[in-house]
């Protein structure tokens, strides 16, 4: 079946987007765990039957910071190539902020390869646009010359935001963005202010939200993280979901499709070396 689906800037993406951390190597838990995915997904074709799992449900859009980390763009190009589709590419690349003219050269440079590659959307990574956050004007200082880049460039802008502010400065001064993204999990992990604020501001935020980190890095099981996030954001948003492999992927739709539609997913049960009855 196909995953439910919302529009963003005119463009139609399902609500559940392919996260790319586990599949990068950015395990936000050691340098262990961070190994152990590179080594995972260092074959050429790696990503193909995870990418691969994902298009079985029509979830077609992958965020990740193409543009500026070339290896994981050549990694997906190549599934891309191999599976025979073309993925809606959300790209969040870091740029240079300084106020120089070098830096705004290097700011369309990026950008420019964003279009190149293929991107529909260009989100200005959080660790450069929360440079630029001035919290006494409540505004984004200069950002709007690199939306105007963005869209020169021919692509949808948008900003990932750790900080919630982002989303409520964007809008207040009505900056030319289509989308955000947030940080946002049942366990507050990674996010600046509790759970019950940033709630909030996902549902007043007047563009669609692209929330991430589900399930904390792995500090919750998806069944929690997952069924927690679906059912408290709007219908519009999404949640971009990271699986190491297919059998993640596969899981994780189910528990959201079921999330959803509010019934009990149909999972297998754990694994166990003294399995009892009463362990599902």
């Amino acid at each position: 079946m196909e995953f439910p689906r919302t529009t963003v800037g005119g463009v139609s993406l399902p609500r559940m987007i392919i996260g790319t951390n586990w599949l990068f190597g950015w395990s936000h838990t050691g340098n262990a765990a961070d190994c152990f995915i590179k080594n995972f997904h260092s074959g050429n074709d790696s990503l193909v039957p995870v990418l691969g799992a994902y298009l079985d449900y029509g979830i077609d859009a992958i965020m990740g910071p193409f543009s500026t980390f070339p290896e994981g763009w050549e990694k997906t190009a190549k599934a891309q190539e191999v599976l025979g589709k073309k993925l809606i590419l959300i790209d969040t690349p870091v740029i240079n902020v300084d106020d120089s003219e070098e830096a705004r050269r290097e700011c369309r440079a990026i950008f420019k390869r964003s279009r190149d590659i293929g991107s529909t959307f260009c989100l200005i990574h959080h660790s450069s646009c929360e440079q630029l956050v001035n919290k006494n004007r409540k505004s984004i200082d200069r950002l709007p010359q690199y939306l105007e880049m963005i869209r020169d460039a021919g692509l949808k802008p948008g900003l990932s935001a750790h900080m919630p502010e982002i989303i409520q400065y964007a809008d207040l001064n009505e900056y030319d963005v289509e989308t955000y993204v947030q940080i946002f999990n049942c366990l507050g992990f990674m996010m600046q202010i509790e759970i019950e604020s940033v709630i909030r501001i996902i549902h007043d935020a007047k563009k669609p939200v692209m929330t991430i980190k589900p399930m904390a890095a792995g500090r919750t099981t998806p069944y929690v993280g997952l069924t927690f996030n679906w059912n408290v954001i709007r219908k519009r948003d999404m949640i971009a979901v990271g699986c190491l492999s297919k059998y993640e992927v596969e899981e994780d739709i189910e528990i959201s499709l079921a999330a959803l539609e509010g019934r009990i997913p149909d999972l297998k049960g754990r694994g166990s070396p003294a399995k009892q009855d009463i362990i599902r």
